[in-house]
């Protein structure tokens, strides 16, 4: 009995030691690395944003002057040799999102982007999982081409 329990705690402690956690960033963070202001107007600073979705290759669904909302996806890929292996199909998207808003005598552009994954099994079973992007040279891309096409449009 002893030596059950002993196992089970070192085979609990290894298998803690050997996970590893993903670093968490606050949401201070996570808003910091998300967002950018710009010396350019309102309407130059959306056109901007917009244009720059299309070129990184996401259809704009929805996009809305007044409120400073942009809704974008990229194209879907799916895997064909998932669907004949295993009978499952999984398909990867990514969905943006930018918020533009003029606050004292600058524009601040928020973007977001959210990894998607859909699984589909032959018996009409569906999973989904979104997942926030959090890496930061995607932010910084993103910006420094807005800021490019705002540059442009200048």
């Amino acid at each position: 009995m002893k030596l059950k329990l002993l196992l089970t705690a070192f085979t609990m402690a290894l298998l803690t030691a050997c996970m590893q956690q993903a670093p968490t960033m606050t949401p201070l963070e996570i808003q910091s690395m998300q967002t950018r202001s710009f010396n350019a107007t309102y309407n130059v600073t959306f056109s901007s944003t917009m244009s720059v979705f299309q070129d990184l290759g996401y259809t704009v669904n929805s996009a809305d002057k007044d409120t400073g909302l942009i809704s974008a996806e990229s194209a879907t890929d799916s895997s064909a040799a998932a669907l004949f292996w295993t009978g499952t199909s999984v398909t990867n998207q990514t969905k943006a999102t930018a918020f533009i808003e003029k606050i004292r005598g600058k524009t601040l552009v928020r973007l977001n982007f959210v990894q998607k994954v859909e699984t589909f099994s032959g018996y009409g079973r569906q999973d989904r999982n979104d997942k926030p992007i959090l890496d930061t040279q995607i932010y910084q891309n993103a910006f420094e081409r807005i800021e490019n096409a705002i540059f442009l449009r200048k």
